[in-house]
């Protein structure tokens, strides 16, 4: 009887430490080239664009890399490869992952919660 009650104990334990691995930030996403500032017309010639169109072709055009501006910070995205990523480049969002240092492991990006999006 003790030793199921220690393996049940074991697995509870176990349980709860997966399910506080992620945490949800809102912030935007960006891109390690320009970070919080987007200068378009310095990057990409006179044409104008959208921070998003900016954050896209510096990530497929110019090989920079997508991160994460929460809290005056700039985050690494470990999973460069994660499906939401260009669909909302750009964006301010709520996004979920495990943070180990100054890198993100991506498990799921929403547009924030009206009245969420500044916190």
């Amino acid at each position: 009887m003790k030793k199921a009650i220690s393996v049940l104990a074991a697995t509870l334990f176990l349980s709860v430490t997966a399910l506080a691995a992620d945490k949800t930030w809102n912030g935007t996403l960006s891109d390690n080239m320009c970070g919080a500032k987007h200068a378009a017309t310095e990057e990409h010639g006179a044409k104008k664009m959208t921070e998003s169109d900016c954050v896209k072709a510096c990530v497929e055009g110019h090989d920079a890399k997508y991160v994460f501006l929460t809290g005056g910070k700039t985050y690494k995205i470990d999973n460069q490869d994660f499906a939401d990523l260009k669909a909302h480049a750009g964006h301010k969002v709520a996004l979920t992952g495990e943070m180990k240092g100054d890198t993100i492991k991506v498990s799921k990006i929403e547009m924030p919660a009206k009245g969420q999006e500044k916190k």
